[in-house]
């Protein structure tokens, strides 16, 4: 199997690229030297050429040296990516495809697919990846301990030019749309490939932002701090839109739903919202500042939004995951800390205050299936509905087959939708974040995860008259928050998995 493996990679290159009709826009050749590839190191590590044509790293000194590559990447591309990784060392580790990248001189990073090698064996990382807008790109192979040696081989890079997903394949829009809009989240550099998103519109019918709409992405904790002392005015709050402004223009151009996720959060809120003058040093501001910054936060997003993208953004996840994971009460948070006990109260109170009529407002939350964790959430569903400011719940649904139990997700969902809104109408239900986790990426596992899925939406026929919508976290494995958990519907080549047929049959 050694000696297979890599010709099987080679082949397969050739036939993606054959098949595709495009150009290869790299392939490793270490045949006579180190082919542009050198450490990612600030000292001691070397890369060099073994005699079976693979790329060696040595004198590794922290997990992040590694054997790295710059790469010419056009933004808005999708490239299709491979390599092979062998370590000798240990048993086994894991290792991770990932990229820097680097605009106006600030570097940041993405690990883009993740594998598990066992001693002495050639192991296969693959996925795509839609590239941003960067002034330089490097993609490296890190993982082991700081002081271990690996190869790489048989890297190649092509750009994915074919058509996502198989021709004539089911719309899960279209299968659920007597049901529930069917829906998916992306991530920024997505919405920037035009096949990808075209593909996306013909399988999903509401879209949110996985982070770019979440308060580290919309607070200018600098302008902010500026605002603040040049008015001596601790309520003043700025807010910035550069990053939720692509998703919402393609769905206004293309009269598509977006679901905002989210106003309230007690993660993903920069520390600096919380303190005097925006600075992360300064002590926490009262009571009264925060809830004006809360309100004056929530109305300039809820405005914004509403005057330049009307109708767009037709449902809010006002509050999320504000239940303790233990004990029947709220986590302990910044938001309890400062405002206290009633800041979710507080928060759907301003955002009914300022969303436009019609517009859902939810609370979503976790581990809904989990006894005490369905207390809270019920507990808090109960008082906004006495506050009359909430018109749903959602279940973010992150499951795993064969360790989620079915029957509880079954419980929660029943005693949920029991629930009654002050105008006699039932409580409004939403799958906001679902995906089904499995142990690894086999054709046995594929068909579990196919089997929990079929069952979990027989489980969502039955409240389809309360179900607003059903998102997948995520269209495809490599994008995915859990990816090596291979945990939605397509797979990291954007083709359908027995997951995707087994909830359209």
């Amino acid at each position: 199997m050694k000696k297979i493996l890599p010709l099987l990679l080679m082949l397969l290159c050739l036939t993606i690229a054959l098949a595709e009709d495009t150009a290869i826009d790299y392939t490793s050749d270490f045949s006579e030297g180190t082919d542009g590839w050198y450490a990612r190191s600030a000292g001691g590590a070397e890369v060099s050429v073994t005699a079976e044509k693979g790329l060696l790293i040595t004198g590794r000194t922290a997990t992040w040296n590694s054997p790295g590559r710059d790469f010419d990447l056009v933004c808005g591309k999708t490239y299709a990516l491979s390599v092979l990784v062998k370590q000798d060392e240990t048993a086994s580790t894991g290792f991770i495809l990932s990229i820097a990248h680097t605009a106006n001189g600030t570097e940041s990073y993405e690990n883009l697919a993740k594998c598990t090698a066992k001693q002495g064996e050639w192991t296969l990382m693959q996925c795509t990846y839609v590239a941003g807008q960067y002034d330089r790109n490097v993609l490296y192979v890190e993982g082991g301990a700081a002081d271990t040696s690996y190869q790489i081989k048989d890297f190649c890079i092509y750009e994915q030019t074919q058509a996502y997903g198989k021709p004539g394949i089911p719309s899960l829009k279209e299968v659920y749309a007597d049901k529930f809009d069917f829906g998916t989240a992306v991530v920024a550099n997505e919405v920037l490939d035009s096949d990808r998103m075209d593909f996306y519109k013909s399988q999903f019918g509401i879209f949110t932002y996985g982070n770019e709409m979440k308060p580290d992405a919309l607070l200018d904790v600098g302008a902010s701090m500026k605002a603040v002392r040049a008015t001596g005015d601790e309520t003043q709050v700025c807010v910035k839109f550069d990053r939720c402004k692509p998703l919402l223009d393609w769905a206004q151009k293309n009269g598509v739903k977006v679901h905002g996720h989210t106003l309230v959060w007690h993660s993903q809120t920069p520390s600096a919202f919380f303190r005097e003058g925006y600075s992360s040093k300064n002590p926490l501001v009262s009571r009264e500042v925060m809830l004006a910054r809360m309100e004056s936060y929530i109305r300039q997003v809820l405005e914004w939004t509403n005057e330049n993208y009307p109708g767009v953004i037709v449902s809010w996840d006002v509050v999320n995951e504000a239940a303790a994971d233990s004990g029947r009460k709220l986590r302990d948070s910044l938001w309890t800390q400062v405002v206290g006990q009633d800041f979710v109260n507080r928060a759907f109170e301003y955002a009914r205050k300022y969303a436009a009529e019609g517009t859902k407002l939810y609370y979503n939350d976790y581990n809904s299936e989990i006894s005490m964790k369905a207390l809270v959430t019920r507990d808090i569903v109960d008082s906004l509905i006495a506050d009359g400011t909430i018109d749903g719940y959602g279940f973010q649904s992150h499951y795993t087959a064969g360790q989620t139990n079915l029957f509880y997700v079954q419980v929660a969902m029943k005693e949920m939708a029991k629930r009654t809104l002050q105008d006699g109408t039932p409580i409004r239900l939403r799958i906001s974040e679902l995906d089904v986790g499995i142990p690894s990426n086999t054709q046995d596992n594929w068909q579990t995860q196919a089997r929990f899925y079929n069952e979990l939406f027989q489980l969502y026929g039955q409240y389809a008259d309360q179900i607003e919508a059903v998102h997948t976290w995520g269209t495809v494995d490599s994008l995915s928050w859990r990816a090596d958990s291979y945990p939605l519907l397509f797979d990291s080549m954007c083709q359908p998995k027995p997951a995707f047929f087994a909830i359209v049959d």
